[in-house]
């Protein structure tokens, strides 16, 4: 079984406990890592992008001039694509990106990505992570005590609002709980802070 650090509420070291092998120590697949990181960024996407063809820019109803005998290339209307102010040929119009993958290529990349951060040693088990009242003070001496001063993704089993406010504001740090986790959020911070009973609840949902 692999094992990691139990820490308090102060990034202070108190023990350790073992995790599950199947999440937290499995292979890295990078090309599934690949695949759900492209599904996820294209799901983002609002797809809001538009341009105007000349059948939509105002104006240009009337032939510029006659078809011959001017000398000049053969115009029907000055707000074809060719012309300034004219309509733009084959442009970007509003689309969906989404598409969906897998669930099985879901878990596996999430599993991937746990388990790259557990072989960096960024994983950081609290044993209890709770908040009497929005602190923000106390999260920043939680990561000051860990030693931690880049992006931190910071994981509890349920939604916390009092964890949610106190850590919100902080620059760099993303509080979720696992029912939002996803492989994006786990890669793209380096360090992974979690609360005991949320690893429980991974493993009971991944292993």
């Amino acid at each position: 079984m692999a094992t990691v650090a139990l820490y308090n509420m102060e990034g202070a070291k108190t023990g350790s406990m073992e995790v599950s092998d199947a999440v937290f120590a499995a292979e890295v697949n990078k090309t599934v890592l690949h695949q759900v990181v492209v599904n996820y960024l294209a799901n983002q996407r609002q797809g809001t992008q538009s341009t105007k063809t000349r059948t939509e820019v105002r104006g240009g109803g009337i032939k510029p001039w006659r078809q011959k005998g001017t000398g000049r290339a053969r115009q029907g209307s000055i707000r074809a694509p060719q012309w300034t102010g004219g309509g733009v040929a084959l442009g970007p119009k509003p689309r969906s990106y989404r598409y969906s993958i897998n669930k099985k290529v879901k878990r596996i990349a999430l599993k991937s990505a746990l388990s790259a951060k557990y072989a960096d040693y960024k994983v950081f088990v609290i044993d209890e992570l709770k908040l009497d009242e929005i602190k923000t003070a106390k999260i920043a001496a939680l990561l000051k005590g860990l030693e931690l001063s880049s992006k931190a993704l910071i994981v509890t089993a349920d939604a916390d609002p009092v964890i949610y406010k106190s850590a919100r504001n902080i620059k760099g740090v993303t509080p979720t709980h696992v029912g939002t986790l996803n492989t994006y959020d786990v890669l793209n911070h380096d360090a992974f802070i979690i609360s005991k009973d949320a690893v429980a609840k991974i493993e009971e949902v991944l292993a």
